[in-house]
């Protein structure tokens, strides 16, 4: 007689990670319900930097969605973020100013209202081209789903410049800008 198979049609089989212990759709919705439904942008303060910043709103450590991670980069003037990749993908709605990608070695420019694409496991770097200016770009990322279906792949290739550029030196990111048009980057800082 040979060898029984592992198999087993009346056992339940895990396709996926199991969602397994003290879980209820109860709790959970009341969890849920009880997080804030307004992040307040003005009381957040950038992070990182001298070249490039962020200003997270939303994070899958915040347990706040299921799906989303929101942030908003600030590119100081000339300044580019670390050489990375990741297996989440990113759309970066482009809100003030002009720069470039670099995804797998190919260039992809980009000035405000444009929208520009990470896709999974795309080596990328963001650089902003204008010498005296900032830009900004708003991120949206399915990172917790990701996450949830352990695709948890990053990694850093070079990284964050620990250095200013020339013309950012004591650059610091809008952090309480009151003008959100950022159509004129004058308006904000006051300039004629």
């Amino acid at each position: 007689m040979g060898k029984e198979s592992h198999y087993n049609s009346k056992k339940d089989r895990v396709f996926l990670r199991a969602i397994a212990g003290p879980y209820n759709l109860k709790n959970e919705l009341d969890r849920l319900r009880a997080m804030p439904r307004v992040i307040k942008g003005k009381e957040l303060t950038f992070n990182d930097g001298p070249q490039s910043f962020s200003k997270h709103f939303i994070e899958p450590v915040d347990g706040l969605t299921q799906t989303l991670h929101i942030h908003l980069e600030e590119y100081g003037p000339g300044g580019r973020t670390q050489k990375h990749g990741h297996v989440n993908e990113a759309a970066f709605y482009i809100l003030d100013g002009t720069g470039y990608e670099i995804h797998d070695g190919i260039r992809y420019d980009w000035d405000a209202g444009d929208v520009a694409i990470v896709h999974n496991n795309c080596v990328h770097q963001h650089f902003n081209k204008d010498p005296h200016k900032p830009a900004r770009a708003l991120v949206l990322k399915p990172k917790p789903m990701m996450m949830f279906m352990n695709l948890l792949f990053q990694q850093q290739v070079l990284p964050r410049p620990a250095e200013p550029t020339p013309e950012g030196v004591g650059y610091e990111p809008r952090h309480y800008e009151e003008n959100y048009n950022y159509a004129d980057y004058s308006d904000i800082q006051g300039e004629d």
